[in-house]
């Protein structure tokens, strides 16, 4: 989800800069100085690059073929380029790939992905098998939930993202990285399962068609990035995934919802909501105290107004905290005030944490009550929950285990083996 505790409990807020904790070693990082990444530029950037160097337009849209239909992540794997361009790519752009770390698997095929980036530090990615009703239109092929920053500052106390403190936002390659690299990976299970060789570069098919952008970190505190790598990513000549299959999730950043209402693009909102009202959510959700519920409905009524868009409710039920009948008539209220839907979500526990899942039965009489009450509703019983499903968990646990096992002292690399 897009919150995640603060292990420090910091409860003054920013919206723009979360309350920064030191980025830590991680074994195996370099931190050596990088070019900047290619895919951090946008297509007018990148058009006034070529000019310079006299190149032909429809050069650029060979390597932006390249990019991100082919999904190379070399610069030799540009084969219709000349050397030379080549050269002068690889002179001014790197072009790297996430790490794929450890996969796990769960019965109903829902998968989750950790990262490890060019520093070290790691991030989760889940890939969700077609569900028509959580989130955007019907028949999703498959849904992609991408995180934005390592760690998170904002405090929720159910929540594993930010149990070690925010590190530090994602670069937009960083971001798109994660829809690439599984993109890879699909394609590379596929040409396994079916023994032949994989298809050729250039035959390559989208995978991913919907993306909710609710992993690690709160997203409208990497603003700037988020946006940049979603408009690539939206863009024909980048992902060329709808703006309406794409879902943000926020944490309640009112000021930041604000402006993304005015944004021309018809990005989908999502509200991880978890208490309706003030009491409960200020209970587990540090940012209510800053934002509270009143304007950040507001906020939401800004941005219905302008897109015209419905906007999701995420809820997790919370044993004792906030599953008990009494909770419906202040969701109810809030979820047709603002024409909203809402997801209902049995958490999912995180070890060390003392929050729990209620019983299927207590969601069920919930989610009941909900559409009693005219609200449009989904109980997501739970794809993923026989994994480390809760978001930052796989991560925190390979931290932990890294930190207790030892390492080779040249290369960083745990001699276990890094695949679960």
């Amino acid at each position: 989800m897009t919150e995640g505790p603060n292990h420090n409990g910091a409860e003054t807020l920013d919206p723009t800069t979360p309350a920064q904790s030191p980025v830590q070693p991680v074994a195996g990082s370099t931190n050596r100085s990088r070019l900047p990444d290619i895919r951090d530029e946008t297509r007018e950037s990148l058009q006034r690059q070529f000019t310079e160097w006299h190149q032909p337009a429809y050069r650029l849209d060979q390597v932006l073929d390249w990019l991100y239909t082919r999904r190379v992540d070399d610069w030799k794997g540009m084969t219709n380029l000349p050397v030379s361009l080549r050269t002068q790519l690889a002179s001014r752009w790197s072009l790297g790939s996430l790490e794929l770390v450890r996969k796990q698997g769960s019965q109903d095929s829902t998968r989750k992905f950790l990262w490890r980036l060019t520093d070290g530090a790691l991030v989760e990615s889940v890939l969700i098998p077609a569900n028509p009703a959580l989130y955007g239109e019907a028949a999703d092929r498959h849904t992609l939930c991408v995180s934005t920053q390592v760690g998170c500052a904002y405090g929720c106390r159910f929540c594993a993202s930010g149990l070690e403190g925010w590190k530090r936002n994602l670069a937009p390659w960083e971001i798109i990285g994660q829809i690439l690299g599984i993109e890879r990976w699909h394609a590379h299970q596929e040409a396994e399962a079916s023994g032949v060789a994989a298809p050729a570069r250039g035959q390559s098919t989208r995978v991913i068609n919907n993306l909710v952008i609710m992993g690690m970190g709160e997203p409208l505190a990497n603003y700037d990035h988020l946006m940049k790598a979603l408009r690539t990513l939206n863009a024909p000549w980048g992902g060329g995934i709808g703006a309406r299959k794409i879902t943000i999730s926020t944490s309640g950043l009112a000021p930041r919802i604000r402006q993304l209402a005015e944004e021309p693009e018809q990005f989908r909102l999502a509200i991880s909501l978890h208490g309706a009202t003030d009491a409960v959510r200020s209970q587990i959700m540090p940012v209510n105290r800053k934002y509270p519920l009143s304007e950040l409905t507001q906020a939401c009524g800004h941005y219905l107004e302008k897109k015209g868009k419905m906007i999701t409710l995420e809820y997790i039920l919370i044993d004792g905290i906030n599953d008990a009948l009494d909770e419906v008539k202040p969701l109810a209220a809030l979820a047709r005030r603002l024409h909203a839907k809402v997801n209902l979500i049995p958490y999912n526990s995180v070890e060390g944490l003392p929050w729990k899942r209620p019983e299927e039965s207590r969601c069920q009489r919930f989610a009941d009550a909900l559409s009693r009450s005219g609200v449009t509703c989904t109980l997501r019983l739970e794809k993923g929950h026989d994994i480390d499903a809760a978001c930052g968990q796989l991560r925190l646990r390979t931290e932990r285990e890294s930190s207790a096992r030892p390492t080779d002292p040249v290369s960083g690399i745990d001699p276990a083996g890094s695949e679960a």
